[in-house]
Order: structure tokens, then C-alpha cells, then sequence
């Protein structure tokens, strides 16, 4: 009778055990197809993300190659009103646009010393300004 009753005790708690464990049938049993699908799936997703990516740095790179060519325009650009300004600035072309407004160089050039002293005698002498 204890037997028994051991017996009995041990087939509840097993159903009781069991039933916390849900029941797999052959219909419901995952298969390799399953599980060759979800690779597929998840590869695939892999491979749409890597070829986004390489799209974003192939634009990346098509922008940065534009900007380089233009920037060396505008320092072509600068170089060359650099150089305009250099030729008109020069005491040739600033002579012959002088001569074109009417003006003559002066025979006799007066120099200032700004920098000396009011004492200074060779630059202000009562008043006048002397040559020399």
C-alpha cells in the first residue's frame, strides 16, 4: 500500500511537472527550414544595411571631391585679382594713372620729417617748409 501511494504520488507530481512544459507535437516542432528562413531573413537585412551605408559614404565622397575642385577655383580666383592688384599698384601704373588725371611729378620734392622734434630745423624753419 505505501507502494501504491508512492507510485501515485510520483505520476501526479510528474502530470503536475509535465504540464508547466508545453506539449510539442510532430505539426508544431520547429523544422531546419524555420530556422534556414530566419537566416535568410536576417542576412539579407545584413547586407541591405552595409549596402545603405556604402551608398551614404560613396555621396560622402562625391561631395568632398566638389568642394576640393572649388575651393581650388576660388584660390585660382584669389591668386589672380592678387596679381591685378599688384600690376595696378605698382609706380608705373600709378604714374601713367596719375598723368591721365592731369597731374605732373614735381621738380623740386619736399620732404617732411614728421617723426623729429618741432626743433628740428631742416624740416620747419619759422613757418616755411625748406628744401633740401
Amino acid at each position: 500500500m505505501i507502494a501504491r501511494s508512492r507510485a501515485k504520488v510520483v505520476e501526479k507530481s510528474a502530470e503536475v511537472i509535465l504540464k508547466l512544459v508545453p506539449e510539442v507535437s510532430g505539426t508544431t516542432r520547429a523544422t531546419h527550414k524555420f530556422f534556414a528562413k530566419f537566416l535568410s531573413v536576417i542576412t539579407a537585412l545584413g547586407f541591405l544595411v552595409l549596402l545603405s551605408v556604402n551608398i551614404l559614404l560613396a555621396e560622402d565622397a562625391f561631395t568632398l571631391s566638389n568642394l576640393k575642385t572649388e575651393a581650388k577655383a576660388v584660390a585660382d580666383e584669389r591668386e589672380a585679382i592678387s596679381r591685378e592688384m599688384d600690376l595696378l599698384s605698382s609706380p608705373a601704373a600709378l604714374a601713367s594713372a596719375a598723368s591721365g588725371l592731369g597731374m605732373k611729378a614735381s621738380d623740386t620734392p619736399v620732404f617732411l620729417n614728421l617723426e623729429s622734434n618741432v626743433s628740428d630745423a631742416r624740416t620747419l624753419e619759422s613757418g616755411t617748409v625748406k628744401r633740401g
